[in-house]
């Protein structure tokens, strides 16, 4: 890819960014006045597309409805296992989001009549909606592993692949480590949320197990042949943990050496494949993904287990008038990352201002970057700007419009990608929950 500076990419970005909002001009007064959108799920995309309504048009009744008072998020939550960063820290409300004017209805829903236009929650309310926006994030294909399923996963071999109480148990278990035990983790097939967020996760850990615990050793068993960032990594890993030596702190097990991984054995603390098992002091599967339970109970899924969607207003190709974003939806070559869902949650704003209004959507520009962490003041990132392609019908990248950070990057360089992945972390998440 190409080399890109930080400057460069702010430049681009700055300006993809706020297309969202562009598009609309400025906000209308009295066209949709009486409308409204119900959102369901309060992470990065969905707050996004709430927070930005809000700000494009503040003549439509804004709902968001979500389950919890406090949202974790996921990046920045390896930094917990880390030990680099409490669960705090990782933390988010929703305090700055009903100053915006949204308003937050903590409950569960239950399911969506797109006929009716109606959601309804566990806790017995029903709302009506002009626009349903839904954004229901990951959940897991336990059914494809024998041993494991959602109690086992909350209880002794978590995922923490959605951050919160997983999160806090697995570091637990780090810490509870012997000096000298194996952590296995397994990393998910393509497509799951952050792909390159297995590889930082182990390299945070092994970070801490290098101070704490020098004896310790982390195996990847991996159902991918490559994975995201895969020179970078290795580079760091190289360097800060000998890896592809005797000595290495951290092996990894590409797919087509591990066969088919099969299961858990809980009580025997294993993973289990066609060919072998692979044993951990603690261990951390990931398991294969697919869209959020709501979307299937609201039809918005396809054979793949994900959400097919319109690539410019992001509203479901399965049921009118429902917009679905953010990791549960099928949006081509953009990645399933927050700073992704960001970036489509402004888009889909714009859309559904438009279209209450009665105005013409743009067409978009959308944005994603990341930064990983690989030790101590050492971190590097990938960058892109994507944009419509009617004629292929995708959202596809924007040829010199992003890049990787290179290999050989100054000391310096790396320790400035950690500052910049704190600043980003900071900024998107005041840009999202207010």
């Amino acid at each position: 890819m190409t080399k890109f500076n930080r400057r460069s990419f702010l430049q681009l970005t700055g300006a993809a960014a706020v297309t969202g909002a562009a598009v609309m001009g400025a906000p209308s007064i009295a066209k949709a006045a009486g409308k409204k959108v119900v959102i369901v799920g309060g992470g990065p995309a969905g707050a996004t597309v709430a927070n930005y309504l809000r700000m494009m048009d503040m003549s439509i009744e804004v709902t968001l409805i979500e389950a919890n008072k406090n949202y974790y998020t996921c990046f920045m939550s390896n930094e917990v296992l880390g030990g680099k960063r409490s669960m705090d820290g990782i933390r988010q409300d929703y305090t700055g989001l009903e100053k915006a004017g949204v308003k937050v209805v903590y409950d569960m829903v239950t399911g969506i009549d797109g006929a009716k236009k109606k959601v309804m929650t566990k806790g017995g309310q029903t709302f009506e909606y002009d626009r349903c926006v839904v954004a229901p994030g990951v959940d897991f294909k336990f059914d494809k592993y024998e041993g494991l399923d959602a109690e086992v996963a909350e209880t002794k071999i978590p995922h923490a692949w959605k951050a919160g109480p997983q999160t806090a148990l697995l570091r637990k278990q780090i810490e509870a480590m012997p000096d000298g035990g194996v952590f296995t983790m397994v990393a998910p097939p393509n497509p799951f949320r952050c792909p390159p967020g297995p590889y930082e996760r182990v390299s945070l850990i092994a970070n801490y197990f290098k101070k704490h615990k020098p004896k310790s050793k982390i195996l990847i068993v991996d159902h991918k042949d490559k994975f995201s960032k895969q020179g970078l990594f290795t580079q760091a890993w190289k360097k800060f943990y000998g890896f592809g030596t005797d000595n290495s702190m951290i092996d990894w097990m590409k797919g087509t050496d591990v066969g088919t991984i099969t299961g858990v054995d809980v009580d025997g603390m294993a993973v289990t494949t066609d060919f072998e098992e692979y044993k951990g002091d603690v261990i951390n599967f990931i398991p294969a993904q697919k869209a959020g339970p709501i979307a299937f109970a609201a039809g918005l899924t396809d054979d793949t287990g994900w959400c097919p969607v319109d690539k410019v207003s992001f509203e479901s190709k399965m049921v009118p008038g429902i917009h679905v974003l953010g990791d549960a939806a099928i949006a081509t070559k953009m990645p399933k990352s927050g700073y992704a869902a960001n970036s489509q949650g402004k888009v889909t704003a714009s859309a559904i201002a438009a279209a209450l209004n009665g105005k013409t959507q743009g067409v978009p520009s959308y944005v994603n970057t990341c930064y990983s962490i690989a030790a101590d003041d050492w971190a590097f990132s990938v960058a892109a700007v994507y944009k419509y392609d009617k004629e292929q019908d995708i959202i596809a990248g924007v040829k010199g419009a992003g890049g990787l950070s290179p290999m050989d990057a100054s000391a310096e360089d790396r320790k400035r990608e950690v500052a910049y992945a704190y600043s980003w972390y900071n900024n998107i998440c005041k840009d999202i929950w207010g």
